[in-house]
């Protein structure tokens, strides 16, 4: 009985893996024509990067260890931050804490780089490379053991800096030709995000120096009103081009001018746009991706043909297989440099998943539960670029309704109508990267303020979970 009960199992067990294996997105013929395309090596080449000799072969750079143990500390002190700014310490001991982090921080730094210095003069003949601002020019000193508070809260960090070799990565399309390093310099040394150091990044062309009519020609072209694109814009400056991409922190793959992110399930924001632009625009989409080897499943997640293999990879698998690849994330930018329908895919999708104003409220007026959406109390343009700021970077705008409540509790309306008159206050507590209320390019809300005077409650709040 229990043989059979085993071999029962077992048999389930395999039934369960078949039902629940993926199908194939690509065809033979499909992977074929997909794998010949990539087989001339002069599309995908490696080599030392051709600044090397004025930066080093060796450089500093923030361990992706490094940021994963800051990423834990912030969360067991607590404490956060948007992704443009430091947590700060909650209390004198954190204060401690907190100096001892950042002494062995600029500590690790120097070791690195003298590490680096000695390489490139054994190697190219020169102390390269030279000092930057992050880096102390002079020995700090060796701030000793760690607060054993410290490490009982987040453990024994590892070294938050070192010595690396970037690569240089070019990519040749018939069309098109894109050129990255890994080994991407995180700007904070800080950053909490950063997690591969084989992950490039590229800003793209800013979508504040894309002339206006063209600008004007692509939000029509996604169908988006004139007050939408107004919001967008604003938020987009935050972001990317529409021909950003970025695979060395949390969100994975990210693409475009809201950083649609595929996070670890390889699906996300980032599968959801694709899905959308293959259903709108199968000819331009199966250019722009399925020729190169790049597709989503029916559920949304990334697909990829190992280029050495052919072997198709899904999800999680694809997502690594983008990062480690740099050709895949070279289809990603050649697109958005080259396609109008995917960056029009893309407004699209940001419209839908991202813009606020339809999404539910729920606040107690006088007793009773009142239900609406957000354009009953947000009414202007720097309102909705404050909400959907917030909910681009950190997926939801949850901390609205707590905002709402606080100022009812003050202001007692009795209408969602009455509690629009409060829309400055509102928003002044939700603020989150940026201040659209200083933003004079968008219409602006009435400046009500509750009769008590408070302000800014909500808006410096630091809750808010990463979307990466």
């Amino acid at each position: 009985m229990r043989l059979r009960a085993v071999v029962l199992i077992a048999s389930l067990s395999a039934i369960g893996a078949a039902q629940t294996q993926v199908e194939s997105v690509f065809t033979p013929d499909e992977r074929d024509a997909v794998l010949r395309y990539w087989s001339d090596p002069n599309r995908y080449t490696v080599s030392i990067p051709d600044s090397a000799l004025e930066r080093g072969l060796w450089q500093v750079r923030l361990t992706p260890e490094g940021s994963t143990w800051l990423w834990n500390y912030n969360k067991a002190r607590k404490v956060s931050a948007p992704p443009t700014a430091d947590a700060q310490p909650a209390n004198d001991e954190q204060k401690g804490w907190e100096a001892w982090v950042s002494a062995r921080i600029a500590r690790d730094r120097w070791l690195a780089w003298q590490q680096a210095i000695r390489s490139n003069q054994k190697v190219l003949g020169k102390p390269l490379p030279v000092v930057d601002k992050d880096t102390p020019a002079t020995e700090p000193a060796d701030p000793g053991p760690i607060p054993p508070t410290l490490a009982a809260l987040a453990g024994n960090p590892p070294a938050f800096a070192a010595a690396v070799v970037p690569m240089q990565h070019d990519i040749r399309f018939d069309d098109a030709s894109l050129t990255y390093q890994d080994n991407f310099r995180i700007w904070n040394q800080r950053y909490p995000y950063y997690r591969y150091g084989q992950g490039v990044a590229s800003g793209g062309t800013a979508v504040k120096s894309i002339p206006s009519d063209r600008l004007d020609h692509l939000f029509r072209l996604a169908g988006i009103s004139d007050a939408e694109a107004k919001v967008m814009r604003s938020v987009s400056m935050l972001e990317g081009g529409f021909d950003s991409i970025n695979t060395y922190d949390t969100g994975f793959v990210s693409i475009g001018f809201i950083q649609f992110a595929c996070l670890k399930e390889g699906a996300g924001s980032l599968g959801g746009m694709l899905l959308s632009y293959r259903a709108a625009n199968p000819t331009q989409y199966q250019k722009d991706f399925r020729d190169f080897g790049l597709d989503v499943t029916p559920t949304g997640s990334l697909a990829v043909l190992d280029l050495a293999t052919g072997a198709e990879l899904h999800g999680p698998d694809a997502a690594k297989k983008i990062i480690d690849d740099k050709r895949y994330i070279a289809v990603f930018q050649r697109a958005g440099q080259r396609s109008d329908p995917f960056v029009a895919a893309q407004i699209k999708a940001a419209k839908t998943m991202y813009y606020p104003g339809d999404d539910p409220i729920s606040v107690t007026l006088e007793g009773q539960t009142v239900t609406g959406k957000v354009s009953d109390v947000i009414r202007s343009e720097a309102g909705m670029a404050t909400l959907m700021d917030r909910k681009v970077n950190t997926g939801s705008i949850a901390s609205l309704g707590s905002v709402l409540n606080e100022v009812v509790a003050t202001v007692r309306p009795k209408s969602l109508a009455e509690l629009a008159k409060y829309e400055y206050e509102i928003i002044d507590r939700m603020r989150y990267r940026t201040n659209y209320l200083a933003d004079s390019s968008l219409s602006q809300p009435t400046a009500s303020r509750v009769s008590n005077g408070a302000s800014r409650g909500g808006g410096r709040r630091r809750g808010g979970k990463h979307r990466r």
